[in-house]
């Protein structure tokens, strides 16, 4: 039985059936395959060709999208090739806080203070002062030379630790106090007298008025012989602040002093020297004790 127009039915799946017409043609008209595939690749063409458009405009819409938020974020469209007068200047730039180093305000040490001021005034010059404190110990050491250290004496009657021109001298200028000390090394002996004023200006005119005449007595005793109390003997004057310091140097066997005598030069100098440091250091000790 057959159904429509009859003849057989085209099975494409079965060998050796006739074809159906393609495309309303008719029947055993074959499809045009190349102008198929030719439209085929054409769409395919023009698929691939819009996505690309669309990817480009994508992407430039990405570009704007980032550009206009940099814009934003700066708040501000000024060119980047704006004139370096045009920025901010420095004072307006934030600076880094964190690694800053911390100033201080500038501050002056009060200038240290001067030793001689304390010596120079019976109103600073107030520490404890004795034979034993201003020579200590019972023998002194200069350069390698041992001095042996003899008889003391302190007097405020100054006047008697001196002999000839020099009792008036310290009369007149006021002397308060007279303190002496002897030492000794190898025959010769040497008598240190320190005189004590109420001011530096008249232990001065003490040095400057003295003359070689103006001398220290001798002090013995202690196993010192008495010494230049007839023979020649060399004698020094000299101050620092209110004190004036004296030396008379000899030896004990009462031989004369010359020119040749460069062991009691030396003695003479070596006490001389040691008093005036003495006195010196009294003066650093109470400047030290002022400036804690």
């Amino acid at each position: 039985m057959s159904f429509g127009q009859g003849g057989p039915q085209w099975d494409p799946w079965k060998p050796n059936t006739p074809q159906q017409p393609w495309g309303g043609q008719g029947a055993g008209q074959a499809p045009d395959w190349a102008a198929l595939a030719e439209a085929s690749e054409t769409r395919n063409r023009r698929r691939r060709l819009l996505l690309i458009v669309g990817a480009a405009v994508a992407t430039v819409g990405v570009g704007a999208a980032v550009a206009m938020a940099v814009v934003n974020a700066d708040g501000n469209t000024t060119a980047s090739n704006k004139p370096t007068s045009d920025l901010p200047a420095t004072a307006d730039i934030p600076s880094d806080t964190v690694s800053a180093v911390p100033s201080f305000e500038p501050t002056s040490a009060p200038p240290p203070l001067d030793p001689k001021d304390f010596i120079a005034s019976v109103k600073k010059d107030t520490a404890p002062l004795a034979p034993e404190t201003l020579f200590p110990g019972t023998q002194l050491t200069m350069g390698e030379r041992l001095y042996k250290k003899g008889p003391t004496a302190d007097t405020t009657n100054c006047a008697s630790a001196a002999k000839n021109t020099l009792p008036k001298i310290l009369t007149d200028n006021r002397c308060t106090r007279f303190l002496r000390v002897t030492y000794s090394k190898d025959g010769v002996a040497v008598t240190v007298g320190v005189a004590v004023f109420d001011t530096e200006a008249q232990a001065t005119k003490v040095k400057a008025t003295a003359d070689k005449k103006s001398i220290v007595e001798s002090l013995s005793g202690g196993g010192v012989p008495t010494f230049c109390r007839a023979a020649i003997c060399r004698s020094t004057t000299n101050s620092y602040g209110r004190y004036a310091y004296f030396t008379i140097a000899g030896f004990t066997n009462g031989k004369d002093v010359t020119t040749k005598s460069t062991a009691v030069f030396t003695t003479g100098d070596d006490l001389a020297e040691f008093a005036f440091r003495q006195i010196r250091r009294r003066g650093e000790a109470q400047a030290s004790a002022a400036s804690q």
